[in-house]
């Protein structure tokens, strides 16, 4: 059991860390909204990865990889959503940050931040689908699969939040630069242009 947990942990290490649609949307609401909307948008990203587990773990999220329509589904509502969020970015790129205290709008922000980093993964079949075929590859036998696989996506959520959390940190001593106009509009636009690509990514993406 113990090396099976050594070896989940190498190996969503490495998963972890590799940039994705996660990496640049904490980053951009870190940079623009400050550390606490980064911090929101964080947690809504490992509710989502949370909830995908404990679906994986209980045979839920099989169904994605057994039913096309199903997975249709939910791959088209993450591309249209992703590619909306890009959308937005291109057309009317920020010129200001908001690094404001914590006010009425502040808190709708860090709302939305939550919305957009749950949203994000919840909608994104992928994850699913990641979940079933990963971590079975890491639960020994004679253990209870479910509860194993439980514990085994709880490490990879903590995971995610740790190496969230240190993006979120280092985009701290880059304030000062990251909130001039120009460059709060060029980073716009560039997230846009991810955002997008992830979106259409997603769109050609099969089951395998």
């Amino acid at each position: 059991m113990l090396e099976s947990l050594l070896l989940f942990v190498a190996a969503a290490g490495l998963l972890t860390i590799t940039p994705g649609l996660d990496t640049a949307i904490v980053l951009r609401t870190a940079t623009f909204g400050g550390p606490r909307d980064g911090t929101t948008a964080s947690i809504g990203i490992c509710l989502g990865l949370l909830v995908w587990g404990t679906t994986a773990a209980f045979g839920l999220t099989a169904l994605l990889s057994a039913s096309e329509l199903a997975f249709s589904i939910v791959k088209w509502a993450g591309a249209i959503y992703l590619v909306y969020l890009g959308g937005k970015l291109l057309i009317k790129p920020r010129s200001a940050a908001a690094f404001a205290d914590t006010t009425p709008s502040d808190v709708r922000g860090r709302k939305n931040s939550f919305a957009r980093g749950f949203l994000s993964n919840i909608l994104n079949p992928k994850v699913g689908v990641f979940y079933v075929t990963f971590l079975p590859q890491f639960i020994p036998h004679g253990v209870n699969v479910a509860g194993f696989s439980l514990v085994l996506a709880g490490i990879h959520v903590v995971m995610t939040l740790m190496w969230l959390s240190l993006l979120i940190m280092l985009t701290l001593p880059l304030g000062r630069f990251l909130s001039r106009p120009r460059v709060i509009r060029s980073l716009d636009r560039l997230t846009g242009c991810v955002f997008v690509g992830f979106g259409l990514k997603l769109a050609a993406a099969g089951r395998n």
